[in-house]
């Protein structure tokens, strides 16, 4: 597992764990490769990274975050995506194909 600026070291996706800050109000739309309800939303790393994270909620609650609430995020960075760096895989993966990740807010695991 890498840190999050581990990560940005390569352009490669890579899974990281980090913390930081909700900078956004959560957005909702559905994904037409997964068929699925995502939930996305902004977070400023501790180390200063601005990224998006990217939640299908069809496989995880909803995170109620609100901006300003402090996050520990684990899943897969993907440091040059079409709209900017973006952190997915934020859940379980049913079919045990690639490491689960999760979300925590307030102490609990969204997963």
């Amino acid at each position: 597992m890498n840190s999050l600026a581990a990560g940005f070291a390569s352009t490669a996706p890579s899974e990281v764990r980090f913390s930081g800050t909700v900078a956004s109000p959560p957005r909702f739309f559905f994904g037409r490769g997964t068929q699925a309800w995502h939930e996305a939303f902004n977070v400023t790393s501790d180390d200063g990274h601005r990224v998006e994270i990217v939640d299908n909620v069809k496989l995880a609650p909803r995170v109620p975050v609100v901006p300003g609430d402090r996050v520990v995020v684990q899943g897969e960075l993907v440091p040059a995506a079409a709209r900017g760096p973006l952190v997915h895989w934020t859940h379980h993966d049913p079919a045990q194909r690639h490491p689960d990740g999760f979300i925590e807010l307030h102490g609990r695991r969204y997963a």
